[in-house]
C-alpha cells in the first residue's frame, strides 16, 4: 500500500512514520511506499529507508501532483499551530483551511476513496458566553472554539465528514490532546511550555512557565498519541462510530503535578530551573481548553490514557538519553 503523511517531517509525523515503517503493515496491508510531505525534508534516518519518498514544499502547492499518486491511506497532520494562527490570521487560513480543502479535493479527484485520518485538536472546545464549557468534555459535547486554530480544526472536521458522506474519502477525525514531552526546539504552539518546563530543565537549562501552578491541562504522551492515530486508522467504520470526530484519551494533570513528577525523576535541581512569569495571552488560550476529557469512543477501540505524568517524564528520558544532563533513577 502507498501512504501519505502530511507534516511528515514534524515531530509527530516523523514518529508516526518510524512506527509504521517498523511495523511494516497497516490495517493488514504491507506498506510499500510512505510519502512524507512537509515544508522541509525528513531526517536522514527516514530518508535512508527505501520505502520513504519526501515531498518538500507548501502542501497546497503539492496537491495537484499528489492527486496523481492515488494513495491508499493518508494521515493529515500538517497545520499551523495555535499561537501562529492568533498572530497571523492569513497564515492560519492558508495553512489550515486552504491546504486541507486542496488535499481533500486532490483525494476526491484521484477517485479511489482513500482512508484518511485527520489530526484535529482539543482546541475545538472552549467556553462561550452562551454555552459555558462543561466540567467534563465528552465525545458529544458541542465544540465552541475560542481561537482561530480551534475554529480551523472544527471546520476541517466538518469537511472531512462531508467528503466522507459523499463517498470521496473514508475519513475519520481524531481530536489530539496536548502532546508532551516533545523533544527539540520550542515551537509557536501556545501549549509549547508544557514540554519546555520538562525538556529544558532536564538538559540543564532554565524554563519559563507562563501560567499558574494550579492550571490543569489534558495531556497525552507521544507514544499514546501515535497509538491513537494508528488505531483510528485501522478501526472499521462501524467500530469508529459514524463521521463525527472522537476525542483521544487524556491524562488530566496540574502544572504543579508535572513539576512534582520532574522532581521525582530528576531531582530538586531540575525543578528549580523552572520559574513562573505569567503571560495573559497564553493563560487565556490554554485556560480556555478543557482539562477533563471522557473519551468513550476511544476507550471502546481499546485506547487508554497515560497512567501518570511521572511515567511520561521517564519515557522521555529513555527516548532521549543523549540530551539529558540532570538525571536520577525513577
Amino acid at each position: 500500500m502507498k501512504l501519505l503523511i502530511t507534516g511528515g517531517a514534524g515531530f509527530i509525523g516523523a514518529r508516526l512514520a518510524r512506527t509504521l515503517l517498523a511495523r511494516g503493515t497497516l490495517a493488514g496491508r504491507t506498506i510499500e511506499r510512505l510519502v512524507l510531505a512537509d515544508l522541509v525534508p525528513p531526517g536522514a534516518a527516514l530518508l535512508a529507508d527505501a520505502r520513504v519518498q519526501p515531498r518538500v514544499g507548501a502542501l497546497r502547492e503539492q496537491c495537484a501532483a499528489l492527486r496523481e499518486e492515488r494513495f491508499d491511506g493518508v494521515f493529515h497532520l500538517a497545520s499551523a499551530v495555535s499561537a501562529e494562527c492568533e498572530a497571523d490570521f492569513d497564515l492560519g487560513l492558508a495553512s489550515n483551511l486552504d491546504s486541507t480543502r486542496a488535499l481533500l479535493d486532490a483525494l476526491r479527484a484521484a477517485g479511489n476513496a482513500p482512508r484518511l485520518v485527520f489530526a484535529s485538536s482539543v482546541a475545538v472546545f472552549g467556553s462561550d458566553p452562551a454555552l459555558p464549557l462543561p466540567p467534563v468534555v465528552r465525545d458529544d459535547t458541542l465544540p465552541t472554539p475560542q481561537s482561530s486554530y480551534g475554529i480551523h480544526k472544527f471546520i476541517c472536521e466538518q469537511l472531512v465528514a462531508d467528503y466522507t458522506r459523499k463517498g470521496f474519502i473514508d475519513g475519520r477525525s481524531a481530536r489530539l490532546m496536548t502532546v508532551a514531552v516533545r523533544p527539540g526546539r520550542p515551537n509557536a504552539a501556545a501549549s509549547g511550555f508544557l514540554s519546555g518546563i520538562i525538556r529544558e530543565p532536564l538538559t540543564g537549562l532554565e524554563a519559563v512557565c507562563p501560567v499558574a501552578p494550579e492550571t490543569a491541562v489534558a495531556l497525552a504522551s507521544p507514544a499514546r498519541t501515535i497509538e491513537g492515530l494508528i488505531t483510528v486508522y485501522e478501526a472499521e467504520r462501524d467500530a469508529f462510530g459514524g463521521r463525527t470526530a472522537l476525542n483521544l484519551p487524556a491524562l488530566t494533570v496540574r502544572v504543579s503535578e508535572m513539576l512534582d513528577a520532574l522532581e521525582a525523576v530528576a531531582g530538586a535541581q531540575a525543578r528549580e530551573r523552572v520559574r513562573f512569569e505569567r503571560d495573559p495571552n497564553i493563560e487565556r488560550i490554554v485556560g480556555g481548553w478543557p482539562s477533563r476529557i471522557e473519551a468513550g469512543r476511544s476507550l471502546r477501540l481499546g485506547l487508554r490514557p497515560d497512567v501518570d505524568f511521572r511515567s511520561i517524564v521517564a519515557q522521555y528520558i529513555e527516548d532521549h538519553p543523549a540530551s539529558i544532563i540532570t538525571r536520577r533513577q525513577a
